[in-house]
């Protein structure tokens, strides 16, 4: 009790009566508890806001030292952050009286003070405050943003702690929002590694929230700032992986944005390109690493990399029609595949050994191409052979030129053999069936070479049901017919 007197005695009497008469108490903690309850409705913010509580706290705010006045601080920042959260003569108020600079330098206090980890706790609370007043619109964000950026912002984005990643993403993104200008500054020189701070943090500790998504894909999908923003987060030289944690991560999570939004956003060709760019680099070193026995994410950033930057692929190869970012209008796909892609799919699933049901029904004697002369590679990780098949079927579809060039490059036979169970590849037969389906669809000359396929002994063409499709043998010529069941 004798600390509380002390911390109160220093505080002067113009901070302190208001509080008081506010909550109707005669001690400061309990006034500031009193009033956070108040300002956990509507009508008591309303009420509090009449009354023009917010700027007497954010002067105590201002007055309490760090850490000896912590407790009463956390309770501050927790009062301000009610007061803002929706009402607008409070988030009027915290702009007009300089609040985010007052809360910027208690955060900052606090930072400097100790592990800022070991009291993420005020932070997240001082963070939400500034996230509040951004909700309240363009002029609050220009004003949060003018005071904070960039050097108090990349000081938050070093904080490795979830809580407070989650409200810090949620002010990065109110404040670009709408706002192309916020944007340009937020992916320039200057800004750029602020949001490379914040994929270290979430790499480290994870998120919880979507904030993070809706920034980055604002900032890597909807704009063209992957490739500079993936090369901030390089790898330490001399490690065994040329690529870091935090770019695999980086990755990921711009595969799930993809996955979930495939209708929504069109990717940059320059992205795209560079994303293919990094596939096959990636193709180019994994040998050097051993075979993990997970999906993704696997725990090897090479792996990830590798599998997470197929995934994005395939879902950009899933998107139809085309994107236009330049005077003429390009199919994204095409440019992919002129730079390589088709090649390098069908070169990796050639070295791959057959599937498990393919080698148990087949006999060496009888394959087209006898195992023997085949790399007998594995799966680098499971599910790794279904995605390639996944982005090849993609590439095929409605694009006649990739289906007859998978039939010149003699690949129909084993786009068939994809067409099985795997356990190793969950799915694989479903992405098969797809993939065969959109090579055969509207070319005779692919219909034709697949029926006329000679049936290798006890190998038979998977069931095409699924696509309307049966393969009959005549068991006298032991040769394969497409059959259109409708």
């Amino acid at each position: 009790m004798e600390a509380v007197s002390s911390m109160e005695l220093s505080l002067s009497e113009d901070i302190l009566r208001p509080l008081f008469n506010a909550s109707s108490s005669t001690e400061l903690e309990q006034a500031l508890e009193i009033l956070i309850e108040s300002s956990r409705s509507a009508s008591g913010r309303s009420e509090l806001a009449l009354k023009d509580v917010l700027p007497i706290v954010l002067r105590l705010c201002q007055s309490l030292p760090y850490p000896s006045g912590r407790q009463y601080l956390i309770l501050s920042l927790k009062l301000l952050r009610n007061l803002c959260a929706g009402e607008r003569l409070n988030q009027n108020s915290f702009i007009e009286q300089n609040g985010a600079v007052i809360v910027s330098n208690v955060l900052r206090s606090v930072e400097k003070a100790s592990d800022p980890n070991s009291n993420s706790g005020i932070l997240r609370t001082g963070v939400q405050v500034l996230a509040n007043v951004s909700l309240a619109g363009e002029e609050h964000q220009r004003v949060i943003w003018d005071r904070l950026f960039p050097e108090k912002l990349l000081l938050l984005g070093t904080v490795r702690s979830r809580e407070v990643c989650d409200p810090f993403c949620m002010v990065l993104y109110a404040c670009i929002d709408g706002n192309p200008k916020l944007v340009v500054e937020l992916c320039g020189e200057t800004g750029l590694p602020i949001v490379a701070e914040v994929l270290r943090t979430a790499s480290a500790v994870g998120f919880g929230e979507d904030w993070l998504k809706l920034l980055l894909s604002r900032i890597c999908l909807e704009s063209v700032h992957l490739p500079l923003l993936f090369k901030m987060l390089y790898g330490v030289e001399g490690t065994e992986s040329p690529f870091s944690s935090e770019q695999a991560f980086l990755l990921k999570i711009v595969s799930e944005i993809l996955s979930e939004r495939i209708r929504e956003i069109s990717v940059p060709h320059d992205s795209a390109l560079f994303v293919l760019e990094i596939f096959k680099k990636a193709v180019g070193v994994v040998d050097s690493v051993q075979r993990v026995k997970s999906g993704l994410p696997t725990g090897s950033s090479l792996i990830d990399v590798l599998g997470y930057s197929l995934t994005i692929l395939r879902d950009i190869c899933a998107q139809d029609g085309v994107v236009d970012h330049g005077p003429i209008p390009m199919d994204l796909v095409d440019k992919l595949v002129s730079n390589g892609l088709l090649t390098l799919l069908l070169c990796l699933l050639r070295v791959l050994e057959p599937p498990a049901m393919i080698r148990k029904a087949m006999k060496q004697s009888e394959l087209q191409e006898p195992i023997s002369s085949r790399s007998s590679k594995q799966c680098v990780y499971i599910g790794f052979r279904r995605d390639i098949v996944a982005v090849i079927g993609n590439c095929a579809y409605g694009r006649k030129h990739v289906q007859d060039e998978i039939r010149e490059r003699n690949a129909l036979l084993l786009m068939l053999q994809q067409c099985v169970a795997d356990d190793e590849n969950p799915f694989l037969r479903e992405w098969g069936i797809w993939s065969v389906r959109n090579l055969l669809e509207g070319n005779d000359e692919n219909q034709r070479v697949v029926a006329e396929l000679e049936v290798q002994g006890t190998v038979d063409v998977p069931e095409l049901t699924e696509i309307g499709l049966r393969v009959e043998v005549d068991h006298k010529t032991h040769r394969a017919k497409l059959v259109n069941l409708s």
